[in-house]
This record gives structure tokens, C-alpha cells and sequence, in this order.
């Protein structure tokens, strides 16, 4: 904006100049970012509606060529799934112990630098956070992608009560995940005899404790389970955006993967993508 432009020129001293100057582009590069995300989603929305291309150029006094370009340029409409402008990727703090460090466990850290991955590919920017050894976490902040069960975290476990359908349990055998509309229970492959490599995720978008946005949060029961949310994600993140949008919702995912290896190797969607807006509340 040219107020800002000169407000930050007038700026005496050249450290805090060249500050504030950094700050103020980075802001206009991510705003140019979401601007050109939010027009080629209107296009892919106008042509979806029935309108032509041609027809969509016309009314907005734009050449067809201009549309067609905009159509397959810029950061894919998707990416919104994760947020947009700046997203924070947490994983939760564990104790080492044989010391009195804490460490991010290897396959948190995988399943974190995957959706870092994803997100970058949408031209979000990406930045880093960590549940506590407590479980504390502000969760009172824009674009946060939390990997943090509730057995880790009284601030998550609090955050996924506010779901209407579906419901972390825990029992004599281990957590399951219960649908309260069909009554229907999930439980891990690793709960079964014998064991089969099969594990279960949450992945669902829920009201921040402020109710001023939301989070996306994923967890599995086990490790394996969270990794192959981020692998959903990664192959129908376009299908989950075309049915849910950045509404609230929740869904159960399946994961088949590899003893070995513990990569994904199937997921699947267990229950309906349930929008919370649905009647659900």
C-alpha cells in the first residue's frame, strides 16, 4: 500500500529500515500468493457452475487468453485445505531417557517434514512448533497443523471433544476411535491377535479454543496411523478440499502399510467426511 511504502521509507535509521522493509515484503509476497490462489479458485468455481470460459472473461473484462492463463498459473486452490499465507506444523516434545533432554521422535519428524512438504508445494510458508512435555500448546493461532493425539495433550484432548461425531476412547485393550452416529468402533491392527500392520487417524478440522479459526489436526493411534493421514493428504487433498472446503469436519483413515518399513502402503477412508456444520453441533 503506498501509505505503508512511505511510512517505511521515512524510516531514519538503515537497520530498522531494511527490518522493516524485509517484513513488509514478505507480507505483500504472501498476500500476492493468496490473491492468486483465491482468483484461479473462482474461475475453477464459475467454469464448475456451467460458465464458459469466454463467458467469464467477458463479464470480467478480461481477454479469454488472460482467464486461460490465470486457469493453470499460480498456487493451486487446494492448498487452502492447509490454510493459507503461513502455517505452523506442531509435533509433540518427548523425554529422552537416558538424559534430561527432550526430542521430537522420528516418526513425528516424519510425518512433520511430509506435510511440510505438501504445504510448500501450495506456496504456504511453513514454520515450526512443538506440544510441550505437559502437553501445552497455544493453540489460539492462525494456520496451525497439529500432529498431537490426546493421550499427549490435555489442550488436544480438550480440542477433540468439541467434535460431535467422532470420539477418542480408550479401554482395557488400548484407543479406538468411536463413530456416535453409527456406533461403529476403530481400533488399531496392532490391538488385533495376531497383530496385522493396520493403524488408525483422526484427521479433522476443529474450533480453536478462542472460536476465532480453527486447526487441522491429525493423529493416529500410533505413529503409523498419522503418517498415513499426511499420505492421504498428500494424493486427495483435491478431493478432500472439493467436499469439505474449509469447513469444519472429520474423518477416520485407514492405513495399511509396510512391517518393515512402516510406509503407507493403502489408505482408506473408513467414514463419511462428516462436516460439522451439517446439524452435527
Amino acid at each position: 500500500m503506498p501509505g505503508e511504502l512511505d511510512r517505511i521509507a521515512q524510516i531514519e535509521d538503515p537497520y530498522e529500515l531494511l527490518r522493516a522493509a524485509t517484513e513488509r515484503l514478505a507480507e505483500a509476497q504472501q498476500e500476492v500468493t493468496e490473491l492468486a490462489r483465491l482468483r484461479r479458485r473462482l474461475i475453477q468455481d464459475l467454469h464448475a457452475q456451467g460458465m464458459s470460459y469466454a463467458q467469464i472473461a467477458s463479464a470480467a473484462g478480461l481477454s479469454r487468453g488472460r482467464i486461460h492463463q490465470i486457469r493453470h498459473t499460480g498456487p493451486a486452490p487446494e492448498g487452502a485445505f492447509l490454510g493459507s499465507g503461513e502455517v505452523t506444523v506442531v509435533t509433540p516434545l518427548r523425554p529422552d531417557p537416558s538424559s534430561d533432554r527432550t526430542y521430537v521422535a522420528l516418526d513425528d519428524l516424519t510425518t512433520g517434514k511430509r506435510l511440510e512438504e505438501l504445504a510448500r508445494t501450495f506456496d504456504l510458508t511453513v514454520s515450526y512448533d512443538h506440544v510441550s512435555l505437559s502437553g501445552e500448546i497455544d493453540l489460539n493461532r492462525p494456520g496451525l497443523l497439529v500432529i498431537c493425539g490426546p493421550r499427549m495433550s490435555d489442550a488436544m484432548r480438550e480440542a477433540y471433544e468439541k467434535d460431535p461425531v467422532l470420539e477418542w476412547e480408550r479401554d482395557e485393550v488400548g484407543w479406538l476411535l468411536r463413530d456416535t452416529r453409527t456406533g461403529d468402533t476403530f481400533r488399531s491392527g496392532q490391538q488385533e491377535d495376531p497383530a496385522r500392520p493396520y493403524d488408525i487417524g483422526y484427521l479433522g478440522r476443529l474450533p480453536r479454543p478462542d472460536g476465532q479459526g480453527s486447526i487441522l489436526a491429525i493423529a493416529g493411534v500410533h505413529p503409523e496411523g498419522s503418517l498415513g493421514v499426511v499420505n492421504l493428504l498428500t494424493t486427495d487433498i483435491g478431493s478432500l478440499w472439493g467436499q469439505v472446503g474449509s469447513d469444519r469436519f472429520s474423518v477416520v483413515v485407514g492405513t495399511e502399510y509396510d512391517p518393515d518399513t512402516h510406509e503407507p502402503v493403502r489408505t482408506e477412508l473408513l467414514t463419511p467426511l462428516y462436516r460439522h456444520d451439517d446439524g452435527a453441533d
